[in-house]
């Protein structure tokens, strides 16, 4: 019965190897071979001659230019990173440090392996349209070469009566620049205690900072601490920590005149080296306050998982942070949209299974979940998490969810929950919603539908969805359809 609810958008968005970034390129597989291959590499290039030199950076500059904005720039950043390991390298022409800058930049194909997890929320930008069309900002897991990961965006116009139309994503992509961050005393306060560095040095230093502060604040709060804390065993290795901690948060924006689908969110600290993931996007209202763009996503080293947070009032600048407490020590964490009854709730899987709501604390740590649904059914026995944040509605809180079943198959379900205390499920589909049918069953992980959240416009439930981790599909649902078809329930949960 509740196949029947879904209905299937023929539009689907695959991975695009166009789409790519200029990273830094070094040649050499060991810190040892780096620096001497760096060496004979500057120095052939100094051997070119500057009408050489010249030749070759023009050639570059016409293969790659329309890919990329700016490619000089980039290029010449490049050079900065390299020429303090070559004595050489000043000796070079202008020309001669760009092409340099070129010969350590490659292509990066942001998607070339796959492209997946979409989330949908309200873009800001609703101009030129009608009456019962919604502009959506669309966000995306892009998987490329190793497996890393990073966030992209696509644009879309749903409505009316299920239709749906994606904006062109051509034009060169840009990576984010690095702003300066403000930081927050509490986030860093709510690190230490994680980290095992609540001391009475670090207690100094936080007491000796203002709400919001930035690096140089931090050092002057550092170096105002009384000689006595200086002096103890244990200063150098939390004073380490507390800088460590608190360069996890860091800011990046772009040029205004870039648009969405041309913005890439790249790692940005050692905790997102290997992938940011799963991006759970969700516009945050609040009475008494301005609307957010929020976001929680997965750092990946290569080792381990970090829950952590985007913020962003325009999509066009972000804040990232680390998110602390019990609450945050897994994967597939998905803010509400507003506050319920004064609370900062999120949806959780701490133990890796089971769909939780955890709390925000007035220390700024997520507490420890509270179980709201474990596996019970067939086609969910391995683990059920969330498809994204809460959808508000009428009859209450609609958690779009995710199951794991045999053969490792992800479908999508849904569950209710109580409006003013959601805690409490009270309704939830037998059968999923939606499952991999035979044209989606094949892929980079095969057996997948899943989605990081949709949103509802004009009465229709807006799906985005990934299949089989490499390419976004799209479903509709009518809402009441979808609440009509739920089976009453009164799952009582304590918080």
């Amino acid at each position: 019965m509740s196949r029947a609810l879904t209905t299937r958008n023929d539009l689907q968005l695959v991975p695009d190897p166009r789409r790519v970034i200029v990273k830094l390129f070094m040649p050499g597989e060991d810190a040892v071979l780096v620096h001497r291959r760096t060496h004979a590499l500057v120095d052939r290039i100094a051997g070119l001659g500057e009408e050489e030199a010249d030749r070759l950076l023009r050639l570059t500059l016409t293969r790659f230019g329309r890919r990329h904005r700016d490619l000089e720039h980039t290029f010449r950043q490049h050079y900065e990173m390299v020429r303090h390991r070559v004595p050489r390298a000043d000796a070079l022409s202008p020309a001669g440090r760009l092409l340099a800058g070129a010969y350590f930049s490659h292509e990066y194909a942001v998607e070339g392996a796959a492209l997946c997890n979409p989330s949908a929320v309200e873009h800001p930008d609703q101009t030129g349209l009608d009456d019962r069309q919604l502009r959506i900002a669309i966000s995306l897991r892009q998987i490329g070469e190793g497996h890393l990961s990073s966030i992209g965006f696509a644009t879309a116009v749903v409505g009316p009566a299920g239709r749906l139309t994606v904006a062109d994503r051509s034009g060169p992509l840009v990576v984010g620049h690095r702003t300066p961050a403000d930081h927050r005393r509490d986030l860093l306060a709510a690190g230490m205690t994680d980290e095992g560095g609540d001391n009475e040095i670090s207690a100094g230093v936080l007491d000796a900072l203002p709400p919001f502060f930035d690096e140089a604040a931090l050092e002057r709060a550092i170096g105002r601490l009384p000689s006595a804390l200086h002096s103890r065993a244990a200063a150098q290795d939390t004073l380490e920590r507390l800088r460590r901690t608190n360069a996890a948060s860091y800011a990046t924006a772009f040029p205004g005149d870039t648009l969405l689908h041309q913005r890439v969110l790249w790692p940005g600290t050692p905790a997102e080296s290997n992938g940011m993931e799963d991006a759970r996007f969700v516009r945050f209202r609040d009475a008494g306050a301005d609307d957010v763009y929020q976001a929680t996503y997965t750092g990946y080293d290569g080792r381990h998982i970090a829950a952590r947070m985007l913020t962003s009032t325009d999509l066009r600048r972000f804040t990232m942070t680390p998110m602390r407490g019990p609450g945050a020590r897994n994967k597939g964490i998905a803010l509400f949209p507003r506050t319920v009854g004064g609370r900062r709730l999120a949806l959780s899987r701490g133990d890796g299974e089971t769909i939780g709501l955890i709390t925000l604390d007035g220390q700024s740590r997520w507490s420890a979940p509270v179980a709201l649904r474990a596996p019970r059914r067939g086609w969910e026995l391995i683990q059920v998490g969330n498809c994204g944040s809460p959808i508000e509605t009428d009859a209450g809180w609609l958690v779009l969810t995710h199951g794991v079943g045999p053969m490792r198959r992800y479908s999508i379900g849904a569950l209710l929950l109580d409006r003013h205390h959601p805690e409490d499920v009270i309704a939830e589909l037998a059968d999923p919603l939606l499952e991999p049918d035979e044209a989606e069953r094949d892929g980079y992980v095969p057996n997948v539908v899943y989605s990081c959240g949709g949103l509802v416009h004009d009465g229709v439930l807006w799906l985005p969805y990934g299949t089989g981790d490499v390419r976004v599909g799209f479903a509709t649902v009518n809402l009441a359809a979808v609440a009509a078809a739920m089976t009453a329930t009164r799952i009582r949960n304590v918080a």
